[in-house]
């Protein structure tokens, strides 16, 4: 279970804090060369929802705020769920929003021959190993199901078992809690190796993993600061070690509170009764947004254009008043 860390582990508590601090106070003085570097990555595979919208316009604004570079990233790893020309409508959008990001839009698909590179040079390593169980052998071989699913046993750490040719490749993973300070939910400690596993960096029908891509990306793109959604939040230990293996400095990480559908789960494109977020509806559904992200945006704001309402954002923003809790859509994204 992905726990926050208490006084017990003061110490522990103290030096990631510690290090979050320096590393936040490195990048807000001017002029430095650790000059803030944030990212928006959405997929797209549909239409943009509210959801989706609170991810850009809280990165959007931590990062402004500090002076830094907002990057665009699109995470089309996964060709079944990809929607054709959703990048494009989700690109257009997005300016009409106000959103102004650095430098040209990078694709995942584009960066296929950078994960085998990477990969390589984890496997020399020594930090790689083939695996070819399947979920059932997992699920039936394992103990409690961590927060991901079932925690994989080990089975495959010295050679696979079996006949079956079709194989992921996983990381291995320490014995030892992976401890980070979150901006917004604070100190959390997860142990890998209880409560995931070795896990996986490329799938068995040879896709590679979200977990390498987005740490590769983001050390290839310069990204110090990390700004998602809270159920993230379990997979950023994974995320630090991998860094480590690579020898590199992890981001600042924030997650933000979720937007839940009526049914109480994280808001997705598969839920109905939402309205997507398109120019029509954009003054109302960036007011939300920010209203939602503790901004408390005065009601006179709605008059605004989306533009406008962000550029407020940009000028008003506290991170200090973001909520850690999840919360329901507003009824007021329903048509």
């Amino acid at each position: 279970m992905f726990v926050a860390v208490h006084d017990d582990r003061c110490y522990a508590t103290h030096v990631v804090r510690q290090q979050h601090e320096n590393t936040m106070k490195k990048s807000i003085i001017h002029g430095s060369q650790e000059k803030v570097i944030g990212r928006f990555a959405p997929s797209p595979t549909g239409p943009m929802h509210f959801g989706t919208l609170l991810a850009a316009v809280t990165s959007y604004l931590l990062v402004r705020t500090l002076g830094g570079r907002w990057l665009l990233r699109i995470e089309d790893l996964d060709p079944p769920r990809v929607v054709a020309g959703a990048d494009r409508i989700l690109l257009l959008l997005l300016e009409q929003l106000g959103f102004e990001w650095d430098g040209p839009v990078v694709y995942q698909s584009d960066r296929i021959w950078r994960y085998h590179e990477v990969l390589k040079q984890l496997r020399d390593k020594g930090n790689t190993f083939d695996c070819n169980c399947t979920r059932r052998q997992i699920q039936a071989s394992s103990g409690p199901s961590g927060d991901d699913g079932p925690v994989y046993p080990g089975t495959c750490r010295s050679g696979m078992r079996g006949q079956r040719s079709e194989h992921a490749v996983r990381l291995r993973v320490p014995n030892e809690e992976i401890v980070f300070h979150d901006g917004i939910y604070g100190i959390f400690a997860q142990n890998l190796e209880r409560e995931v596993g070795d896990f996986i960096l490329r799938r068995a029908d040879g896709l590679f993993a979200y977990q390498l891509a987005v740490v590769v990306d983001d050390l290839d793109s310069g990204v110090n600061q990390v700004v998602r959604g809270a159920d993230l939040l379990s997979s950023t230990p994974r995320q630090i070690w991998l860094y480590r293996c690579l020898g590199a400095q992890p981001p600042a990480f924030f997650h933000h509170p979720l937007a839940l559908g009526a049914d109480g789960r994280k808001l997705s494109k598969s839920h109905r009764g939402y309205e997507p977020v398109i120019l029509d509806n954009s003054r109302k559904m960036m007011w939300l947004a920010l209203d939602f992200l503790g901004q408390m945006p005065p009601p006179e704001l709605l008059s605004a254009d989306a533009p406008n309402i962000l550029r407020w954002g940009v000028e008003h923003f506290s991170p200090t008043r973001i909520p850690r809790t999840h919360r329901a859509t507003p009824e007021r994204t329903r048509p």
